[in-house]
């Protein structure tokens, strides 16, 4: 399990992994966008909280699963004001895209993901956005 509560700044790309990212918060520090994986969806129940620190400013900030096979489900709330829109997840989703504008990826935009079966993750949070709100779903991987 993780060996520290403390948040873990990325600044890269990183397939994130049981033993330094369940359980503690992922900070999302790169204005140029990067992609997170997941490990492979087992149902060990351990969560993963991604957190955006760093409004991106260009490219994306994607979320993404490890396989053809995992999927995502739940839904994400997406606001630019306080109307905002909630996206729920399809049967197919496997990726979030935060682009920095309409489907998130301005700073304090968090995501959460447990593991709950295998090929199965939960997904829930707030994405701050700008601009008309849009899902930040896709079926991608």
């Amino acid at each position: 399990m993780t060996t520290s509560y403390l948040p873990i700044s990325v600044t890269a790309s990183a397939t994130l992994n049981r033993k330094t990212h369940a359980g503690t918060t992922t900070v999302i520090n790169a204005a140029a966008g990067l992609t997170l994986t997941l490990p492979a969806a087992s149902g060990t129940g351990d969560e993963y909280t991604i957190f955006v620190g760093t409004t991106v400013t260009s490219n994306n900030a994607i979320v993404q699963v490890a396989n053809s096979t995992d999927i995502m489900q739940g839904v994400l709330s997406v606001a630019t004001d306080i109307a905002g829109v909630t996206c729920p997840t399809t049967t197919t989703s496997d990726t979030i895209t935060m682009n920095g504008s309409t489907t998130g990826g301005i700073k304090g935009s968090y995501i959460v993901l447990k593991d709950m079966a295998s090929g199965t993750w939960e997904v829930s949070g707030s994405l701050v956005s700008s601009g008309t709100e849009a899902t930040p779903f896709s079926a991608a991987v």
